[in-house]
């Protein structure tokens, strides 16, 4: 018995000897908090899935002028863990239409913002990741240039791409949680920035009438957009500041969105591409 005990405390020893020199999961999921030793170490041949938030600074009601950068950041430090991925650092500048002009605003042309974006994916693709999953806090025209500079450098190098508009994605979650559409800084977006950081929403500041629904049909245009609230429908939308549906309305989000990758990823691997 006790010559058992000495081969099992030996054998526990090297087990915890060989794991620390060779540990399963990497210091951080940051890139940019990663040394490139311990990065050479896991990517590819434990990790090949990173994952891009892309946002912009705009206004966003009561809310901060980040928050398009604040959400897919938080999604995929909740995410990164579960899809084995690293984070790529945020792009926080992007092409933001119609509020360019309210103060802390930031815009880049689709001219400058298109090859940006196509060689940070180059770049993930030459340091060995295979999957690249694009987290994107900001629709608009930026969707569209994502979209088609992602099909390009998948094509052409080989890599798998996927870019989710969350919000969107999860429009039956916003329905299920609130009972209501959302909007731009609205119900939704707001409910989850308040999830993230509550310190990051300024009910104090709220005024209902700082919000406007977007014209169907393109029955009209106004540049800057007269609110920085968007409301995907009339009387719809409009933020409660309910930190209980704030935190059910993040955790469905994401696994709504961690579903549709993993998913994602196994049909490629299945498909064997």
């Amino acid at each position: 018995m006790s010559l058992m005990k000495s081969i099992l405390a030996t054998l526990l020893t090297l087990f915890c000897l060989v794991n620390h020199a060779y540990p399963q999961n990497p210091s951080t999921r940051e890139m940019d908090r990663i040394n490139w030793m311990e990065f050479a170490e896991f990517v590819p041949e434990k990790i090949n899935t990173v994952l891009l938030p892309t946002g912009t600074l705009e206004p966003h009601g009561v809310i901060n002028n980040g928050a398009d950068n604040t959400a897919p950041f938080a999604m995929a430090k909740d995410l990164a863990d579960k899809l084995n991925a690293l984070i790529a650092p945020t792009l926080n500048y992007g092409i933001t239409g119609s509020m360019a002009n309210y103060p802390g605003a930031f815009q880049i042309s689709e001219e400058a913002y298109a090859p940006f974006i196509r060689d940070i994916l180059k770049g993930l693709a030459r340091n060995g990741f295979k999957n690249i999953i694009i987290l994107n806090g900001h629709g608009g025209g930026q969707t569209a240039v994502l979209q088609q500079v992602a099909e390009k450098v998948s094509n052409e190098l080989g890599v798998r791409t996927l870019v989710i508009n969350w919000w969107t994605y999860a429009s039956d979650v916003t329905m299920e949680v609130f009972k209501e559409d959302g909007g731009h800084a609205g119900l939704n977006e707001t409910a989850y920035i308040q999830a993230i950081d509550p310190s990051l929403v300024h009910k104090e500041r709220y005024n209902p009438n700082q919000a406007t629904a977007y014209p169907q049909n393109r029955a009209w245009s106004a540049v800057p957009f007269p609110s920085s609230i968007g409301l995907y429908q009339e009387g719809q939308g409009y933020p409660n500041f309910d930190q209980n549906q704030a935190d059910e309305y993040f955790r469905k989000v994401n696994d709504k969105v961690l579903k549709l990758i993993q998913d994602t990823i196994a049909k490629w691997d299945l498909a064997g591409i």
